[in-house]
């Protein structure tokens, strides 16, 4: 049975053979800086030339149901969702955000760090919390609130 960070592990590895750069955000961002929260999804900031590249890759992990294109406000973040059925039966979104002139900076400051004996990009503290600025949903309101007034 495979965990979220098991499917984690595997995407990034295919990643990295196939030389393509992302950076981890959202949810399991939040949680490698630190803060745990319950999350249920895979997101990746990604470039958008990359796209096709990764989608590739994903459907190797069987991650082959595209789902609705999404635009947050303005079109600051483009997020193309791919998913999967995971081993026990339930959906496992995997959200790719395309880097856009909005979130340049944040792609630009992403952080590589050890995790789990392996290597990882991640979005840096201060993009994350732009990023979740960018979404403004209340959980993101939520997030911004811990990574800003609370150590990890």
């Amino acid at each position: 049975m495979a965990t979220l960070l098991d499917e984690l592990s595997q995407l990034i590895s295919a990643l990295e053979k196939n030389e393509i750069e992302y950076a981890v955000c959202a949810g399991l961002a939040l949680a490698i800086h630190g803060f745990a929260r319950a999350t249920l999804d895979i997101d990746l900031l990604i470039q958008p030339e990359s796209l096709e590249k990764t989608y590739e890759v994903a459907k190797e992990y069987e991650f082959d149901m595209r789902g609705m294109d999404i635009s947050s406000k303005e079109r600051a973040v483009e997020i193309r969702r791919v998913s999967k059925i995971d081993s026990n039966g339930e959906m496992l979104p995997l959200d790719l955000l395309l880097v856009t002139k909005h979130v340049e900076d944040v792609w630009e400051d992403k952080e590589e760090i050890d995790f789990l004996g392996s290597k990882l990009s991640v979005v840096s503290r201060e993009g994350l919390i732009k990023m979740k600025t960018l979404a403004g949903k209340p959980q993101d309101l939520a997030d911004i609130a811990r990574l800003e007034n609370e150590e990890s």
